[in-house]
Formats: structure tokens, sequence, C-alpha cells
């Protein structure tokens, strides 16, 4: 059994390395690829049809990418093409695009009624006051892609969002940008969530140490183990369920007795999670990524190759 993790990165990331490690101790084949160095050719014989750094080579078992939403055209061009010869992948395309872009990933969570701050797409020039009167301020502004934390900006007030427009105009005068509510119970707070099939395997409180805004471990947060409620559970599991997920990140914003999503990710990262808790999060996916290839060995075209 041989598998690959997609990955951008030029030395593999601490989940990349962790998952590698346990792939190699269950006797299973993986290493990273930059999915940039896979070449795909449209021909009847698939057995031809990819390389690898300019190179025929067999098709693995499975992918599991982590790319995220810097995923690119040519990226999920390789990931359907493989997905086409049968390769697993954990998460498929369709999955990842859904949650690539923010505004698609709001608009299908408000579809499906579940719980998420109110939201708005806005172009240059935009009119503050047609912002304060729909939605408010504060105000988070993110870019329509990005995970860590960057690309999100918190506006207090009219002037300072017209601040942070007229300078990402210095850069490009065409943006796009999500506007969302700001929502004060989760200020410097939230919630992590990470789902493996199904299911939830883990989940922490990270909160800020320096006043931001924001939350995220990457950003210098601190994090704690916390206990789930139902409705943290429900949420977490309805939203991966409806984006397709196999595995996904889901964050929760503290909201009065409830709670709303914030974001959801498909590649989201456990260092903070394992750091944190006493949760092996690369071991559970592993664990995941055996029982498909073992429910779908019996289905697999053994003359493929």
């Amino acid at each position: 059994m041989k598998g690959w993790i997609f990955t951008t990165q030029s030395e593999p990331s601490y989940e990349t390395k962790r998952l590698i490690e346990c792939f190699k101790d269950e006797g299973i084949e993986c290493f990273f690829v930059h999915p940039n160095n896979v070449d795909i050719f449209i021909d009847k014989d698939d057995r031809k049809s990819v390389l690898v750094e300019n190179e025929y080579t067999t098709i693995p078992d499975f992918v599991i990418p982590r790319v995220g939403s810097a995923t690119t055209y040519y990226q999920k061009a390789v990931f359907r093409h493989l997905e086409r010869m049968g390769v697993l992948f954990i998460n498929g395309s369709d999955a990842i695009d859904n949650v690539k872009d923010k505004l698609y990933t709001m608009q299908i969570l408000a579809q499906n009624n579940v719980p998420h701050p109110k939201t708005m797409l806005v172009k240059n020039p935009v009119d503050s006051n047609y912002v304060s009167k729909n939605i408010g301020f504060p105000i988070v502004v993110k870019s329509l892609s990005g995970t860590h934390g960057k690309g999100v900006y918190l506006a207090e007030n009219k002037r300072n969002f017209e601040q942070l427009v007229e300078m990402m105009e210095q850069f490009n005068d065409r943006f796009n940008i999500i506007l969302q509510e700001f929502v004060e119970d989760s200020h410097g707070k939230d919630l992590r969530i990470i789902v493996v099939g199904g299911k939830v395997i883990g989940a922490m409180k990270r909160e800020s140490k320096d006043g931001d805004f924001r939350a995220n471990v990457t950003r210098g947060g601190g994090a704690k183990p916390v206990e789930l409620d139902e409705q943290m559970e429900y949420l977490a599991l309805e939203s991966t369920k409806i984006l397709g997920l196999d595995i996904g990140g889901v964050d929760l914003l503290y909201d009065g007795d409830g709670y709303k999503i914030c974001e959801v990710n498909s590649s989201p990262g456990f260092n903070g999670m394992e750091k944190y808790t006493e949760i092996r999060v690369a071991e559970q996916i592993v664990t995941y990524v055996k029982y498909k290839i073992g429910y779908n060995e019996n289905n697999r075209d053994e003359e493929k190759f």
C-alpha cells in the first residue's frame, strides 16, 4: 500500500511528518509530493498518464491533500485526474472546493440553516455607510481565502474601516473582500474541533495572549482541552457532513448561550491539538485511512498497473 501527502511546502510541516511517521509504523509507504511537480496526460492508457518530477510513476492507493485554501486550478486538475483513476482522496476535490472559498462555505452553511456570523461580500469601491447600516461596527474583514488568521482584520469603527480599505487599494484597486459581524462574546477566544470520518476526535479552547481578537495558536495564542457539549458536537459534525469533508477543522465562535461557525478547514493544523491535549490526531487519521482503503480494496481494479 502506498500513499502521498500533497503539500506545497518546501519542507514537510509538523502535520506531514507526523502522518508519514504513523503510516510507517503501520507498514504503509507514504511520502510528501508537491502537486506542482505532478504532470498529467489525458490518454486512454491511464497507466502512463501520471509523472512526478518528469518520471512516470505508479499511482498511490490514497492521497491526503494538505494544501487547503491555497489550492490552485492546476492542483485541483491533478486531484481530479487521480480521483478519476480510482485513487482515494481524503479529502476529495469537491469538498476542498466547498471550503477553499470562505464566502462559498458560508453560502452552503446558510442554505442548511447552520448558524454563522452575518456575512457580506463587497467590491471596491466600498460604501462604508452601507456597511454600517447592514452589519455595523466593529466589523471583521477577511480575504476570500487564507488560513492561520492571515488576511483577517478587525475594523473597530467606520474610520478604521475606511483606512483599511484605503490601504488595500494601494495593492489592488479591484479587490473583493468578505465582511462579517464581530461576535463580541468570542473576542480573543474560540473553539477548534477536529472531525475525522464523521467523528469528533478532539476539541480545545483557544485564547489570544496579547489582546488580539484572533485566537489562533499559530499566532501565539494558548489553548486547553474543552469538554464537548451537544451543540458543539452537532455543529462540527453537521458542517463537515454538509461540506463533504472526511477530515475537517471547525472553528466555533462563542455567541451568548450558543455558538456560530467561524470557519471550516479541509487541511487543519493539529500541532496545537496534540500539544495541548492528549489526543493523537495523526494516529486517528491513519486509522481512518486504513479503514477506507480496506473498504475500497475489494473494488479496486487489480489490472490498473
